[in-house]
């Protein structure tokens, strides 16, 4: 019967399109078969629906004569198939030609990129996009890791054809690692302004770009906030995918109870500029994170205790997700002894988390608010306690000054 044929079409194509959504990437020649079976499916399973309402409708009265003759409907349903498959290629390889089109198979969306033509799936991967400019993809990398990769990532540097990276040497090896065909091309601090030339260039030629750094999110203490920048100024799309960041990694393992925190990175590098920013951040009541070289550990961690005070606690993680991972959280006024005690924990890079300032008013503050409630004659149990909850200075001793005043008053 037609409407079994149709029924068994639209399964066939089904079967197909749900294995090829499970696989992540397609090989660029199973491409083509796949757009052709997406449409197909479409194309059947609206012909099906079609044929089965029609068959509905008239069923009694064609079951009654023995009538039906779906011969001449099952003709035209394949010269239609044909026709309208010979349409959609057409019609694809010229929009593919000049952008990215995004295409929704169930269940998952996937993109093709114009150069290569190979597809990425993600889970919500739909994104609008200006017609000059191909997207600038801001793409962290892991600290140490490489499991830390996600899978969007991974995807998204298998797929665009040019991987913008503070080292090519350091990161050949992570696109071998994913299979990665992209070509490289360097974005480092010094030659930060040419390398956004390029970039911007690859993209108004509709080519995608993906930014990366050695280890992390670019732009956070590395470079890349300059070719993001050029991006915006000249009105390209900039898509950052989340990711491994240091700072962050090691703030949830700091277990500090501040509300805020406030993000330094590297110190200046020789002492007296850096005692005079630490001086800066001294009263802050911010969980203050930096980032620092090995080379510079000790000397900084002994400016921080000059500047910051010996009392604050630090956090030191180095070597995040990496092998010879370490995190110490003590006193500021210990953490030289503890890196001078093993050469070993002055080496790696390390992100330093320091607590936020606690400076109590002066103890002439505290006493001036205890003779102000003691004027308005507060008990003086609840005078020194109010007095100690302004000032943060101890009760019994508010208590005590508290006695002393009276006293004075009696003898007068």
């Amino acid at each position: 019967m037609g409407v079994e044929i149709v029924e068994q079409h639209a399964i066939e194509a089904a079967v197909a399109l749900s294995r090829m959504a499970q696989q992540p990437v397609l090989r660029r020649e199973e491409q083509t078969a796949a757009l052709l079976e997406a449409d197909a499916a479409d194309c059947a399973a609206e012909r099906l629906r079609a044929a089965q309402a029609h068959f509905h409708e008239h069923r009694d009265f064609a079951l009654a004569g023995d009538e039906v003759d779906f011969a001449a409907a099952h003709a035209k349903v394949a010269r239609d198939d044909d026709k309208t498959l010979r349409a959609q290629i057409i019609c694809r390889q010229r929009l593919r030609a000049h952008t990215i089109r995004t295409f929704r198979i169930a269940p998952r969306p996937f993109c093709l990129f114009p150069k290569t033509g190979q597809p990425v799936f993600h889970a919500h991967f739909a994104f609008a996009m200006t017609t000059e400019y191909a997207p600038l993809y801001v793409v962290p990398t892991p600290l140490g890791n490489l499991a830390d990769i996600s899978e969007r990532a991974r995807d998204v540097l298998c797929a665009v054809n040019w991987v913008a990276a503070e080292d090519t040497r350091h990161s050949a090896p992570l696109l071998r690692h994913i299979g990665a065909k992209a070509r490289l091309l360097a974005a480092h601090a010094h030659n930060e302004n040419a390398a956004a030339e390029r970039v911007l260039a690859l993209l108004a030629k509709g080519e995608a770009v993906a930014l990366i750094s050695d280890a992390g999110t670019p732009g956070i203490s590395d470079p890349g906030a300059r070719i993001v920048a050029h991006a915006h100024a000249a009105g390209a799309r900039v898509i950052p995918l989340p990711g491994p960041c240091a700072a962050v990694t090691a703030l949830s393992a700091a277990g500090f109870s501040e509300a805020h925190w406030l993000f330094f990175g590297f110190l200046p590098s020789r002492s007296g500029p850096r005692r005079a920013a630490l001086k800066t951040l001294a009263a802050l009541p911010y969980a203050l994170v930096f980032y620092e070289a090995p080379h510079r550990i000790l000397e900084s961690v002994a400016d921080m205790t000059q500047e910051l005070g010996a009392e604050r606690t630090v956090l030191i993680a180095r070597e995040l997700s990496k092998q010879f991972e370490t995190i110490q959280r003590l006193p500021l006024g210990e953490a030289a002894d503890w890196l001078a005690a093993d050469p070993m924990r002055q080496k790696g890079e390390f992100a330093l988390i320091v607590s936020g300032a606690t400076k109590a008013p002066p103890a002439d503050e505290a006493k001036r608010l205890l003779r102000l409630f003691l004027a308005e004659n507060l008990p003086m149990k609840q005078a020194a306690k109010l007095a100690a909850t302004l000032s943060g200075h101890g009760k019994n001793e508010l208590y005590a000054y508290a006695l002393e005043i009276r006293g004075q008053r009696t003898e007068d």
